[in-house]
């Protein structure tokens, strides 16, 4: 006999389990199903830190980096626990970039201001640039393993029920308001299924809806040890000049923070290679892994750049990098992050039961369609 519930959450990294709380917070009756044990490492949600970063040159998304702030203001005073810490952010590189956001913040009344590089240089001894710096000091590190603590802490204590090491055997659309998951032992029947099965979403629902293109990519970051001890260190990311020819062995733009206790970590964003989760070596790719190094030497002087400790996750990807938000009868996709959707995590869970509950995501992220008949 299928158990009945509300909702059903197939997928428990970050945008499951902020789904799970949020569900749980307008009193749903919900359970999340994660195939691996709580704490594993083999998707896109572990970790200790993230970057949260208000600096993007479109006003869309400068808007909902907002709303989401005001969200992980309310999370952590729920919570009683810190999950930002405001260090401010430093971005360098492209300059016509750095106008646009800037320029965007203006608008907004968000501060942040440009900086020459010799002052930035001067205040942030471990880092080094050459063009100007914008810096916006409102934004920071997000405590990203205590946020998926939170959110478990908080959904489970409002009922909702999480099941770790419970891989979901298939999903089945029954109806516009009914599907059923199957698991190994047990199935559920729910109006609503939400599925935020990162790498993991083409084979759990690709039969049941049209998804735009997803790529998942091996990423491969690194923490390195701080040599200057009297360093700050902001949140970074630095993006390369495409008609600089001294740039041209760059992979892509590239991030970083200081995790403390592990180091300042820093990776090429979305450069990995193209990968089948479930056969991952979680070995780095050697000439990228080589190029960060060199980056490390180049561009950060407060790092050993030869103390390379190597970090591997999953991005999953669209061509656009916008995430998809969408619904397909009694199916919900939260899916494609493009490795810059973790600072939208509270966000991302208020918009996936905004959708369960008939709502809509905001335009751009509706990309779903229905199935091929």
């Amino acid at each position: 006999m299928a158990r009945k519930v509300d909702l059903v959450v197939v997928g428990g990294g970050a945008m499951g389990l902020a789904t799970a709380w949020q569900a749980a917070v307008r009193g749903h009756d919900v359970v999340l199903l994660e195939r691996f044990e709580r704490g594993h490492l083999q998707g896109a949600s572990h970790g200790s830190t993230r970057n949260f970063n208000i600096a993007y040159d479109d006003g869309e998304y400068v808007d909902l980096v907002a709303r989401a702030r005001s969200l992980w203001d309310e999370l952590a005073a729920v919570s009683d626990a810190p999950l930002l810490d405001l260090v401010g952010v430093v971005n360098h590189g492209r300059s016509d970039m750095l106008g646009r956001m800037r320029e965007l913040h203006a608008e907004r009344g968000i501060e942040s201001e440009l900086l020459p590089p010799a002052d930035a240089g001067a205040r942030w001894t471990g880092l080094r640039f050459e063009t100007e710096v914008l810096w916006v000091p409102d934004s920071g590190r997000i405590r990203a393993a205590d946020t998926l603590a939170t959110f478990e802490r908080i959904a489970t204590g409002l009922g909702a029920e999480v099941s770790w090491s419970t891989p979901v055997e298939r999903i089945e659309v029954e109806g516009d308001d009914s599907a059923r998951v199957v698991t190994a032992d047990e199935e559920y029947v729910a109006p609503r299924v939400v599925v935020t099965a990162g790498a993991w979403t083409e084979g759990l629902v690709g039969g049941l809806a049209r998804l735009p293109r997803l790529v998942v990519t091996q990423e491969q970051p690194a923490h390195f040890r701080v040599t200057d001890a009297d360093a700050v260190w902001p949140g970074f990311n630095h993006r390369p000049d495409p008609d600089a020819a001294a740039e041209a062995w760059w992979y892509g733009p590239v991030y970083g923070m200081l995790t403390p206790g592990e180091g300042v970590k820093a990776g090429w964003h979305g450069t990995g290679p193209v990968t089948d989760p479930d056969a991952r070596t979680f070995e780095p790719e050697a000439r990228q892994f080589e190029a960060l190094r060199r980056y490390a030497r180049e561009w950060l002087p407060g790092v050993d750049a030869e103390t390379a400790d190597p970090i591997s996750c999953t991005y999953t990807s669209t061509d656009t990098e916008d995430f998809v938000l969408d619904r397909v009868g009694p199916l919900v996709v939260g899916a494609g992050f493009s490795g810059h959707g973790f600072k939208f995590t509270p966000l991302i869970g208020e918009i996936l039961v905004d959708l369960v509950e008939d709502g809509e995501a905001p335009a751009r992220f509706r990309q779903l369609g229905r199935p091929a008949a």
